[in-house]
């Protein structure tokens, strides 16, 4: 009996110690991401930080030289509304007194109501609701018809 209890002794610390190590090793020898993985993680960062609001490239070059032209540097005119592009817009809304929130290129509510704001100054009837729904969407791709 004490050479069974021994034995299932013996082969429950082994079970235990195999368990432990396979948990360990299972986390910590993880292969790191590959660079192509880490480069699709980047380019997904980089697309969400662009915020067209509707407009294809060609309506967001518009919009970009629009702001260049006004004395607003919105960075590279490539058609992508990144932080550079919105920082412009935000300083050009904040010179209007429509915009009273940092400058920091993030595309938010208070944003959105300073271009809801601006594009009413040039003939739209948008409510001022910080939401860019389609009837802002709409405005925003009619007033850059034209540009660069």
């Amino acid at each position: 009996m004490r050479a069974l209890t021994k034995a299932l002794v013996s082969v429950t610390t082994a079970v235990g110690i195999a368990a432990g190590g396979l948990a360990t090793a299972g986390t910590a020898m993880a292969a790191p991401a590959s660079s192509a993985q880490q480069q699709a993680a980047s380019a997904e960062v980089g697309t969400l930080a662009v915020v067209n609001l509707g407009l294809n490239t060609a309506r967001a070059k518009n919009w970009q030289c629009w702001l260049r032209d006004t004395g607003y540097n919105p960075g590279t005119i490539d058609g992508q509304l990144g932080t550079n592009s919105w920082k412009a817009a935000q300083r050009k809304f904040k010179d209007w007194g429509l915009y009273d929130d940092s400058i920091d290129g993030i595309v938010g509510s208070n944003t959105i109501s300073a271009l809801q704001e601006y594009l009413n100054l040039h003939g739209a009837d948008l409510d001022v609701d910080g939401i860019a729904g389609p009837e802002t969407k709409d405005e925003f791709w009619d007033f850059n018809a034209t540009g660069c």
